[in-house]
């Protein structure tokens, strides 16, 4: 039996699309949106660059009323040393643009400003202060990530996260870095969106590939991860750009770790 049936002369097929048996539309569709991570700040002395911010974090359900509709995925890498992450974005016709920030960098050495960006970076430290960078920038509602924090004498503050903002060091201590969001749109909870530090016996997993989370002092962040669930009966099959497919339930879910799309 065909996969795919016409639906008439003035159908999608005029487009180059024929529709699946089964399908009614409009379709529904659940989104995670991460952005990659900024990356630890550059200084000669390692112990004093300020650390990165995670990736903005956002979620959105939406739905498709037109068969043929093709959505675009884009996925934002992690910010090198001293450089902010990139968005991740999904668009479409007849969606709302859900556009993750990337995560602001560390500062860059003593008395330098952390980032802004999805969640800010920390503060760069000698023996002056150095201000985090502010997070849920641009702003979103709800908010995409939060505040990196300063950082004083020696002592780092840490990047923001989703969860929560960077923490202030002190004389002696470092910030608590910013905590991750916890997601089960897979199937399985995962952590995203962790701000890097060193506070707490350190961030988990700084830098890490397709979570969104800030980088470690010199290092780089996390890339992003764009990830979409539809019911099993509402699925075409129709990729580009290689998704991860997961059965989960009744759903299938496309993990997107680099760009691509997906056509309803």
């Amino acid at each position: 039996m065909p996969l795919f049936s016409t639906r008439g002369a003035a159908s999608a097929k005029a487009f180059g699309f024929t529709s699946k048996i089964g399908i009614s539309y409009p379709v529904a569709f659940d989104f995670l949106v991460v952005a990659g991570g900024g990356g630890g700040g550059t200084f000669s002395n390692p112990a004093n660059p300020g650390f990165g911010g995670a990736g903005g974090y956002r979620t959105s359900t939406q739905s498709v009323g037109t068969p043929g509709t093709v959505i675009t995925c884009t996925v934002g890498s992690g910010g090198g040393p001293s450089g902010n992450g990139s968005i991740s974005q999904i668009s479409g016709t007849g969606l709302t643009t859900i556009q993750s920030a990337g995560g602001g960098c560390g500062g860059t050495g003593p008395g330098s400003s952390g980032a802004s960006g999805g969640s800010g970076g920390s503060g760069g430290v000698g023996n002056n202060f150095g201000a985090g960078g502010a997070g849920n920038t641009p702003a979103t509602t709800p908010s995409q990530g939060n505040n990196g924090g300063s950082s004083q004498t020696f002592y780092v503050g840490s990047g923001g996260g989703a969860g929560s903002a960077g923490g202030n060091s002190t004389y002696g201590n470092y910030g608590a870095y910013g905590l991750p969001v916890s997601n089960s749109i897979t199937g399985t909870s995962v952590n995203y969106a962790a701000g890097a530090g060193a506070g707490g016996g350190g961030a988990p997993n700084p830098g890490a590939a397709n979570t969104g989370n800030g980088g470690n002092g010199n290092g780089s962040g996390g890339s992003g991860v764009v990830i979409l669930s539809i019911k099993k009966s509402n699925y075409t099959g129709i990729t580009t750009g290689s998704p991860t497919v997961i059965s989960a339930g009744a759903n299938i879910v496309l993990k997107f770790t680099g760009n691509g799309t997906y056509t309803a």
